[in-house]
């Protein structure tokens, strides 16, 4: 018994088998490359898909773009304040670096003041430190790093580059403590630079303070005037500069007028003071003998 093919497509609908469909394709594709490559057929054909698909590009890339933003704006964040910290620490480095440059300038500035100062005025000079202030408000003293091991001695004068500073109180070894000619038992022989009025300035316990209690109203002196050291009891040098009066009152009815003065170093400011050695003013007592020429 004869039995139907189990194909059951209809034989008027067949086309063309699917290796005649692929070589006709080839054919196309083919014919379509050569003319495209000799004559540039699809240029507008690719150039419109680029344009096209170009958006879709940028979508993409979106995300990972703006991830890359994301990373590298931390990443300049992060660097920029470390260098930010790191140039913070040299600016603290450089500014401590010019302090100590500047106190340097103003060390050796008030050096060579000090020696200019004691030119023509002592034999011999040294310059001190000052390694401790006394905390006391009444006692105006304070302690330097020269001793009588540098031949420092009880009553020696100290000078500071503006004018007298005071004079040693007691000498130690290594140390001296030095008594400032503001200190309530100080005085200081001076006289008036303008008339040579010789008078005595006495220290108030006022570190910008010293008063001349010895001046009677008629005395000839003015407020402005300079006090310098008038070189009596060989202590100070004479022609060293004191302190400027600053105040002259006169009461009729009084014996003495009330006389101040303001030091003219800087007390309360000076880092290095200067020990001066000066010629001894001779005594009566270190005179010779007196002869007498015998009589025949």
């Amino acid at each position: 018994m004869a039995t139907l093919s189990s194909d059951s497509r209809p034989i008027i609908g067949r086309g063309p088998s699917l290796g005649a469909r692929f070589f006709f394709l080839a054919l196309i594709s083919v014919g379509i490359m050569v003319l495209d490559h000799r004559q540039g057929a699809l240029d507008s054909v690719r150039q419109w898909l680029l344009s096209s698909v170009y958006p879709v590009f940028r979508v993409v890339d979106v995300p990972f773009n703006a991830w890359d933003w994301v990373g590298s704006s931390f990443a300049d964040r992060s660097r920029l304040r470390e260098q930010s910290g790191k140039l913070a620490g040299e600016l603290r480095v450089a500014n401590l670096r010019l302090q100590r440059l500047e106190s340097l300038t103003q060390e050796n500035r008030q050096l060579r003041d000090l020696r200019s100062a004691s030119t023509g005025i002592a034999d011999r000079s040294l310059v001190a430190e000052i390694l401790r202030v006394d905390l006391d408000p009444f006692r105006h003293r304070v302690l330097i790093n020269k001793g009588a091991n540098a031949s420092v001695y009880k009553g020696q004068a100290v000078l500071a580059a503006d004018g007298v500073f005071g004079q040693v109180d007691r000498a130690g070894l290594g140390a001296a403590q030095v008594i400032l000619i503001t200190d309530s038992e100080h005085a200081t022989p001076v006289q008036v630079n303008r008339n040579g009025l010789r008078t005595i300035a006495v220290g108030t316990g006022e570190i910008a303070k010293l008063t001349l209690p010895f001046l009677t109203v008629d005395s000839d002196v003015k407020v402005g005037d300079l006090l310098i050291t008038s070189g009596l009891g060989g202590i100070f040098p004479a022609g060293y500069p004191v302190a400027e009066i600053t105040k002259v009152e006169r009461d009729a009815a009084e014996t003495f007028a009330i006389v101040e003065a303001k030091p003219l170093a800087k007390l309360d400011r000076d880092r290095e003071v200067l020990l001066i050695w000066s010629e001894p003013v001779p005594s009566l007592d270190s005179a010779p003998p007196a002869t007498t020429k015998p009589t025949p």
